[in-house]
């Protein structure tokens, strides 16, 4: 099954032409699921903290008994700073 014809194209890049903080996150899911894992880091740097913090956000929903607040939260501002800086950088280059 060929799961590139059924990405999402990115919205901010069509309408203005520049990258969003989120491009390449469809194609390194997609690398992963591929096993090509060096290559899902390259194209989102984010994209293991992100599916973490996904992880996370599921065992939150699942098990009320624990509290997940503070992981939750401690992913989501690490991913922000991953997701910035790779941002920045790109941008640069």
């Amino acid at each position: 099954m060929d799961l590139e014809k059924y990405m999402i194209p990115c919205l901010n890049k069509k309408l203005f032409g520049v990258d969003c903080l989120g491009c390449g996150t469809q194609r390194a899911v997609l690398l992963i699921l591929k096993g090509n894992f060096s290559g899902a880091f390259h194209q989102f740097p984010a994209i293991y903290t992100t599916l973490l913090l996904f992880g996370f956000l599921g065992l939150h929903f699942i098990d009320k008994s624990r509290n997940y607040h503070r992981i939750i939260i401690s992913l989501a501002i690490i991913n922000a700073i991953i997701m910035i800086v790779s941002y920045l950088y790109k941008m640069t280059l």
